[in-house]
């Protein structure tokens, strides 16, 4: 039998893949024993880690992607005064708000190694904006899953509203999201 290095479940010797966690799994030649005791207890831990984390949202469980206890250091914006600084700057702090929504929501969704806000800025600058109503939509979908609600159709809403040119709007909404988690 062989175990699983990312779930440590117990497969048969000829599985390439995980019957669990569905990861391909890899040869037994190339894990020994204690590598794979390593693997499950890391897994635990983080397991573990994240039972801790979960905490309710208008009576919704999310993760919340900080240690129990801890700050994420993640702090409410004014939704009005940062649409007039996008204003006033003529889109410059609009660009900072985008980065910093970004890479808030990737904690609180428990994706902190998602992509970057400022990469997202990037992808969007070489791609003309196709990849900022790529990252709308992604946005979507984890406003949702901070919600508690993981079939939630924000991702469409928010990609609508930036193929109409109305993505500070979604902004506004991504921004009440965080808002609404971290009271």
């Amino acid at each position: 039998m062989k175990y699983c290095p990312y779930c440590g479940t117990q497969n048969e010797d000829t599985a390439s893949v995980c019957r669990e966690c569905k990861k391909t799994l890899p040869d037994s030649s190339q894990t020994n024993q204690n590598q794979q005791q390593e693997y499950r207890q890391e897994y635990h831990y983080q397991q573990n880690y994240q039972q801790q984390n979960y905490q309710g949202y208008n009576g919704q469980p999310q993760y919340s992607g900080q240690p129990a206890g801890g700050q994420t250091g993640i702090t409410s914006r004014n939704i009005a005064l940062c649409v007039l600084f996008s204003i006033i700057t003529c889109g410059i702090y609009g660009i900072y708000w985008m980065i910093m929504i970004n890479d808030e929501v990737n904690v609180l969704a428990g994706e902190p190694e998602a992509t970057s806000g400022g990469m997202v800025f990037l992808f969007s600058l070489i791609t003309c904006g196709i990849y900022g109503l790529y990252w709308l939509y992604k946005m979507g979908e984890r406003c949702d899953r901070i919600k508690g609600n993981p079939y939630g159709n924000s991702g469409i809403l928010f990609l609508v509203l930036g193929i109409f040119s109305l993505s500070i709007i979604a902004y506004c909404l991504i921004q009440d999201t965080i808002n609404k988690s971290v009271q």
